[in-house]
């Protein structure tokens, strides 16, 4: 799937630049769903639909080739939610110049935190998430991605949809 950018966004535009972070959950399309309604009619607002799969270490796999081939499956199923995503907001009237697609993988220890460094590196206005719907346990071990983000994002909103 082929990736926008946004790099040449004026500052104006900038200021209306939401990062939708997203994985293949049905809270992460409930996300799109909400803003493509929320967002659908307002023509100077722009999208980027991230998904970070994390890469496990290369001793995971028996085989380089089982590594590519674990890679290409990953890449061919999120281009497949990815596709869905966007047409999502095509249905309200999105148009592609406002849609950026990015997939990501690689190693990363938390999923909150390189979604934090994306948004510190391109400065969206506003960061969506899925909540996961994880038990207060599998929080308190694991941590808590949605969490993570709405303590420690800065200078943008984080919205949480359920």
């Amino acid at each position: 799937m082929s990736e926008n950018s946004f790099t040449g966004l004026t500052p104006s535009d900038a200021e209306r630049h939401i990062l939708a972070a997203v994985d293949e959950s049905d809270n992460s399309k409930r996300a799109i769903i909400f803003l493509a309604d929320f967002f659908g009619r307002d023509k100077d607002v722009y999208i980027t639909i991230l998904s970070i799969i994390p890469e496990p270490s290369e001793d995971f796999f028996a085989t380089e080739a089982a590594m590519e081939k674990w890679r290409t499956d990953k890449q061919a199923e999120m281009d497949r939610v990815m596709a869905g995503y966007r047409d999502i907001f095509h249905g309200v009237g999105f148009a592609d110049d406002r849609i950026t697609i990015r997939l990501i993988i690689r190693p990363c220890a938390s999923i909150a935190d390189a979604i934090l460094e994306e948004h510190a590196r391109l400065h969206y206005r506003i960061i969506v998430v899925g909540r996961r719907g994880i038990s207060h346990k599998e929080e308190f071990i694991f941590g808590s991605t949605s969490n993570k983000i709405l303590h420690h994002a800065t200078n943008c909103a984080v919205m949480v949809v359920e």
